[in-house]
């Protein structure tokens, strides 16, 4: 059950609704939450049950460990250092993670490294466990340091699990959380609230069933390797899959915040249109941002951050996005993404420091092209494979190829009088692609736009509910002839 299906928008998310208010109406305040977090385990039990006790088990021991660690709750059975109990928790969390995500990675690099030849049965990965994984992870470093200074299990256990977060972020801190859960005012039904929340998720709907999975037959097209790669079919594949991650993360985050929303919960904005961003630093302060933050939080900054030699921040920088590209998935191709940016945010560092700009037209395409590429090696399966799609980009022998022959109309997508202009006139490789390039120019001009919590903070209710129905119905329709494929970042 995605939050793009029938299954989770007739049914699930109303019943969810009515079951909550219903209770706190009634002023059965515990009885809701309690309703809530039952309402949350079965979303995630609906993908597979096997992997709910892991998570249960998850919640069980990081609440009763962050309580021990609170410098406000004395506990007499804690007989070693606070210290010591927190960086063993976390070793037990990193531990739990490394094994399902790492585990089968780690024995093939091992088997590759002494041609040796161990076999792991296949470890599947339970969905959401980096993210439920990180937000604990970060309860207890807050605990420990006194910032965590409500410690209810129900609370705990509806921050954890609360569903429109729980498998794909964003990485929610208990601070930012606890209070939402404790105030009253949140216990009854907002229609502000209903009218924003119905909003920006009937956008993110959108983003997702209609630009999303559109783009990803192209991209799907390109890195299958089944067909050859000349500079205009790997640039639109490269595109193409740059634009459908775009939609997908993007319609994701507006889904949560509006399925939130209708419970009158602000969950942090995770993404503030990324492809604006004028240098590689401001684009980490807009993609996925409460991930930035928590690499920032804790990894970069225990790590020294930039306070110490220049050589050494760089490498803070350095090692920092090298795990954080692994942190996406057990593949040395998001390492190698992960250098890239790391190297690219040391490149801007020293470009900053020493005093130089760019006009800005430079720096955004300059930036753009660049997180372009570097996606290509998130994308691919294999180095093999980014390379394939990599020298098609270059193939600039291509560039100009006018046909002799010409292209059959099924390839054009176009028929009649008009392809054969076309093919007088255009390359044959543009021609051949001209839908994709024609996408690709109208999703450049939709996120050049205010984006969806712009929008969603300025006009009128009015205007917000009948602009949420347009784009609802419209959604709905694509769903109704297509099936929505599962949301990118389920995967990590």
């Amino acid at each position: 059950m995605i939050f793009s299906s029938p299954a989770f928008i007739l049914l699930f998310l109303p019943i969810a609704f009515l079951g909550y208010f219903s209770l706190n109406r009634i002023r059965l305040v515990l009885a809701s939450k309690a309703w809530l977090v039952a309402a949350s385990l079965f979303f995630y039990a609906y993908w597979n049950v096997a992997y709910l006790p892991l998570l249960l088990g998850s919640i069980f021991f990081n609440f009763a460990v962050g309580t021990s660690l609170s410098p406000y709750r004395k506990s007499e059975y804690l007989r070693v250092s606070r210290r010591f109990v927190l960086a063993g928790s976390i070793t037990a969390n990193l531990a739990l993670l490394g094994f399902f995500k790492y585990a089968n990675f780690l024995v093939d690099n091992i088997n590759f490294a002494f041609n040796a030849s161990y076999v792991l049965p296949q470890i599947l990965l339970p969905l959401g466990i980096s993210f439920f994984t990180f937000t604990q992870i970060a309860y207890l470093v807050d605990s420990y340091r006194g910032e965590a200074k409500e410690y209810d299990f129900l609370n705990y256990a509806l921050f954890v699990t609360f569903f429109p977060h729980l498998i794909a972020g964003p990485i929610l801190h208990h601070r930012e959380m606890m209070p939402q859960f404790e105030s009253r005012w949140n216990l009854a039904v907002r229609y502000r609230n209903i009218v924003l929340g119905l909003f920006i998720f009937s956008i993110g709907l959108f983003k997702k069933v209609v630009i999303a999975d559109t783009f990803a037959i192209w991209a799907n097209a390109g890195y299958d390797g089944k067909i050859t790669l000349d500079f205009f079919r790997a640039w639109g594949t490269s595109l193409s899959y740059t634009f459908q991650l775009y939609f997908d993360f993007s319609g994701y985050c507006d889904m949560a915040i509006g399925a939130a929303l209708l419970f009158n919960i602000w969950l942090p904005i995770n993404f503030n249109s990324p492809y604006k961003a004028l240098d590689i630093q401001d684009f980490w302060q807009r993609w996925h941002m409460t991930l930035s933050r928590y690499l920032r939080d804790y990894l970069y900054i225990p790590l020294g951050g930039n306070r110490c030699s220049t050589v050494r921040a760089y490498f803070n920088l350095m090692a920092t996005f090298v795990l954080g590209g692994l942190w996406h998935g057990a593949s040395w191709m998001f390492v190698i993404w992960g250098a890239l940016h790391g190297a690219a945010l040391v490149g801007h560092r020293a470009w900053s420091g020493l005093g130089l700009r760019m006009p800005k037209a430079v720096a955004w395409l300059l930036t753009f092209s660049f997180v372009n590429i570097a996606w290509v090696f998130f994308r691919a399966k294999t180095l093999d494979e980014a390379l394939r799609v990599l020298r098609g980009m270059a193939d600039i022998d291509s560039l100009l190829y006018f046909p002799v022959v010409a292209i059959p109309t099924n390839d054009l997508a176009w028929g009649g009088w008009f392809s054969d202009y076309l093919l007088r006139w255009l390359p044959a490789g543009l021609a051949a692609n001209l839908l994709c390039f024609g996408a690709l120019a109208l999703a450049l001009g939709i996120i050049s736009q205010n984006n969806s919590f712009e929008l969603m903070t300025s006009g009128h209710g009015m205007a917000k509910l009948s602009g949420a129905l347009l784009l609802f119905c419209i959604a709905m329709y694509f769903m109704m002839v297509t099936k929505s494929s599962v949301f990118l970042y389920f995967n990590f």
